[in-house]
């Protein structure tokens, strides 16, 4: 997901050693994309036949029943290998004092991600009520989430233990925990809606305990922080390191912002220093998380006081949102910046990572014919996106994450599950199949022009959204558009 990540595989592919080796069902003739020097020589996908971490008797039959739907052949084993990815490659499930406990890699590296861990099993909380080993697997990872917060509600990505990490030089408060520090409103957020989608899905309570509770404190009080009223707050970061979006300005605090009520965010979920400081999307974001964490409270832990201050700090954020984050831009009339400053600064664009602009109504911040979003849907897949990119191969969103002309599938992914449009739907599936560089599986990114050009060999969170995307489709009535 970033250049600092790939540098990481680098160094750490003997550690990864016995889960990389190579090839997939789809891979019999030994295709893998023309990028390993680019993706660093990244671990290729775990052998089909390797044994699989967790598997889900539900997310079985799930499988078995979608494929039967598939008429596409292609489509259909690249769904029964991309769905499970997570499961059969990346889940560490045990129990801890008698809890359960679960450990998500991201991938090719291996160390868990607030953000990606959420969003890789996100997909499988429709199944957790047919299958208690998965339901208890979600519930470990919660538990999981929640002692990660406590170590450091600051820290975008952990060890499983005080592993340490090629990071602890890092010019912040870096602890062997922590595989890297980067301040992301969406890593806390992520946390909260795992937890309150698994909350509404099963009504089970029993991982909201007093590590729990703490956690949720801490999130709050971190958002209260880095509206950065009073101060900077107690977060900076910097990074010894030739790559510009690796750190932050200013002695490690980014650059300026105008106290607004807005909350900032120093790193984008692509885990790129943001240039404004107040990240919209992860905004916007943040104000639905505190609206569910203040239903949590209220309904669970009976705690009516910290869910009112929670629903107010909510509401604090979206009326500043309207105020600063809502401009006009011609030829689409009022749009969403992708960030601000509170001094009267925007920057029109996007990003493919989620929470992005374009991802707004897959996480419930509005609904798709949100007219504001609408616009900014329009602005996004465009070329007045300066990510937006078009080629042979495709088109879609990246970010200088990448760099020019590589575009994101899981932007394409999130283009079909916000439309309502069952032609532009249609055209998404035919990309993401024609776009996998012969493997069978999704990649961070691919270029433009030539598929098989791609990063990423092994990318959990990408593969299990193109499941969710065709689960979806399927229950929804909508098989047609994968023919």
């Amino acid at each position: 997901m970033e250049i600092t990540r790939r540098k990481f595989i680098r160094t750490g592919a003997a550690t990864l050693a016995g889960l990389a080796a190579a090839g997939s069902s789809l891979l019999a003739s030994g295709a893998q994309g023309g990028e390993a020097a680019k993706a660093g020589g990244a671990p290729a996908q775990p052998a089909a036949n390797a044994p699989r971490r967790f598997r889900s008797k539900a997310v079985d039959a799930t499988i078995a029943q979608v494929k039967s739907k598939l008429s596409d052949r292609k489509l259909a084993q690249m769904f029964e290998q991309c769905f499970p990815n997570t499961l059969n490659t990346t889940v560490t499930h045990r129990l801890l004092n008698g809890n359960p406990d679960t450990f998500v890699i991201t991938g090719d590296i291996h160390a868990m991600w607030l953000r990606d861990s959420s969003a890789q099993v996100w997909p499988y909380l429709p199944l957790v009520n047919r299958d208690e080993a998965l339901k208890a697997m979600v519930n470990g990872l919660i538990r999981r989430q929640a002692a990660c917060v406590c170590i450091d509600p600051y820290a975008n990505a952990f060890n499983d233990g005080p592993a340490g990490g090629e990071w602890q030089k890092d010019l912040t408060d870096m602890k062997p925990e922590l595989h890297e520090r980067k301040w992301e409103i969406d890593s806390l957020c992520y946390t909260v809606r795992l937890a309150y989608g698994y909350w509404k899905a099963t009504g089970d309570t029993s991982a909201f305990d007093a590590q729990w509770t703490k956690a949720t404190h801490l999130i709050y009080q971190t958002f209260v922080e880095q509206q950065r009223k009073k101060d900077k707050g107690p977060y900076k970061f910097q990074r010894r390191t030739e790559r510009q979006l690796d750190t932050l300005s200013n002695d490690g605090w980014g650059n300026p912002v105008n106290p607004v009520g807005l909350i900032v965010s120093s790193f984008r979920p692509s885990d790129d220093a943001t240039t404004l400081g107040f990240l919209v999307p992860s905004n916007l974001f943040a104000a639905l998380s505190l609206r569910q964490l203040a239903e949590l409270h209220t309904a669970v832990t009976g705690d009516k006081e910290f869910a009112a201050k929670c629903t107010a700090l909510a509401g604090e954020v979206e009326a500043a949102i309207k105020r600063y984050a809502v401009v006009e831009r011609p030829g689409y009339g009022r749009v969403y910046a992708y960030e601000v400053d509170g001094f009267g600064n925007h920057l029109c664009m996007d990003d493919a990572n989620v929470p992005s602009l374009l991802s707004l109504p897959y996480l419930g911040c509005c609904a798709p014919a949100d007219p504001i979003y609408q616009n900014t849907r329009r602005l996004i897949w465009s070329k007045d996106n300066p990510y937006f990119f078009a080629g042979a191969a495709g088109e879609g969103i990246g970010g200088p994450h990448i760099g020019y002309d590589y575009i994101w599938p899981m932007s394409i992914i999130m283009r079909a599950l916000t439309s309502i449009n069952e032609n532009e739907i249609r055209r998404c599936v035919r990309m993401l199949r024609d776009t996998d560089g012969g493997t069978g599986f999704m990649h961070e990114s691919f270029h433009k022009d030539n598929p098989a050009n791609f990063t990423r060999k092994w990318f959990a969170w990408a593969n299990t959204l193109f499941g969710e995307l065709i689960v979806t489709l399927v229950n929804g009535g909508k098989a047609h558009l994968l023919a």
